[in-house]
C-alpha cells in the first residue's frame, strides 16, 4: 500500500481516513482511494543491425543506470499513444510498435514511498525523428544483444527478465 503511505486525511473533505487492505476510506464523505499500480508503456527499439536502444537515466530513482525508453501513462491515455509520446519526449524518435512483448510488475523508487508499477513492453522500430537524449534521459546508446549492460547497471529489477524475453523472441 505504498502509494497511500502517509495519507491521513480525505482529499475531498479533510476528515480522517481509515486504512484498509489496499485502500483508504473516508467515513464522512464516502471517498475511497485504492492502492493501484501505475501503468507504464516502454519500448525495446531495435535498429537495422539488431541493436537495442537503452537510455541512461538523468533523474532519480536510479539516476545513471540504464533503462528502456518509456514511462508513465497519463490519465485515460491509450498505452500505444503513451508509448509513442514517451519515446518522442525522451529520445526524439518516432516509433512504430512491432510486437507486444509482455507485462512485468515492479516498483518505482524504494522504501515506503515507492509506488507499484504495471509495465507493458513492446518491441519497436524507428519510423522517424533524430535520436537525442531529452526529458529525464542523460544518454542514449545502442547495444548489441551480446553486449547489454549487466544487471547491476540496469535501473529496475524487471529489466533482466525483459531483456531475456526480448532475446528469446528474436529470430
Amino acid at each position: 500500500m505504498a502509494i497511500l503511505h502517509g495519507w491521513r486525511f480525505c482529499p475531498r473533505c479533510a476528515h480522517a481516513l481509515e486504512h484498509g487492505e489496499g485502500r483508504v476510506t473516508c467515513g464522512s464523505c464516502g471517498f475511497v482511494g485504492y492502492a493501484n499500480s501505475s501503468p507504464c508503456a516502454c519500448a525495446l527499439v531495435e535498429d537495422e543491425q539488431g541493436r537495442l536502444l537503452l537510455a541512461r537515466r538523468a533523474v532519480e530513482p536510479y539516476r545513471g543506470l540504464w533503462d528502456a525508453p518509456g514511462g508513465f501513462l497519463e490519465e485515460h491515455e491509450h498505452p500505444l499513444h503513451g508509448l509513442r509520446r514517451e519515446l518522442r519526449e525522451e529520445t526524439g524518435l518516432e516509433i512504430e510498435p512491432v510486437a507486444f512483448l509482455g507485462v512485468w510488475m515492479d516498483w518505482y523508487g524504494a522504501g515506503p514511498d515507492a509506488s507499484a508499477t504495471l509495465n507493458m513492453f513492446w518491441t519497436a522500430r524507428i519510423s522517424g525523428g533524430e535520436a537525442r537524449a531529452a526529458d529525464d534521459v542523460a544518454e542514449l546508446r545502442w547495444f548489441a544483444p551480446d553486449e547489454l549492460p549487466p544487471p547491476e547497471e540496469l535501473a529496475f529489477t524487471l529489466l533482466p527478465s525483459v531483456l531475456a524475453a526480448w532475446k528469446g523472441a528474436r529470430p
